[in-house]
């Protein structure tokens, strides 16, 4: 036995090493719409948002399609995709609670161009 080892055997023994659990907040099973944007819709959107032209991939900083697009079609665009386009729907991926969060995101994204 190695005298790290016994060092540790007497903590342990002795009470001083403890190890306190946390449970985890009951929110922190919700994802944010951030977290979700990340996981789903950054491949094709890039992580601000912009886009790709090569994809042909919506640009949602753009003002004036953030002020042309109410939120229920964006809603349903990410929830049954769009016809013709390579934008798949995410009803089989994400709850409509989720679709909504991810809708808000979006809405943050809108006019930061750089």
């Amino acid at each position: 036995m190695t005298t790290m080892t016994k060092i540790w055997l007497n903590l342990i023994l002795l009470g001083s090493v403890s190890v306190t659990l946390v449970a985890a907040p009951q929110d922190a099973a919700q994802p944010s719409g951030q977290s979700l944007y990340r996981k789903r819709c950054v491949m094709c959107h890039g992580p601000e948002g912009k886009g790709f032209p090569a994809l042909k991939s919506q640009d949602f900083t753009d003002p004036k399609w953030q002020a042309s697009v109410k939120d229920t079609e964006l809603f349903e665009v990410i929830k049954i995709g769009k016809k013709d386009t390579h934008m798949p729907g995410f009803a089989d991926k994400l709850k409509d609670d989720e679709i909504k969060l991810v809708v808000a995101h979006i809405r943050t994204l809108g006019g930061k161009k750089k």
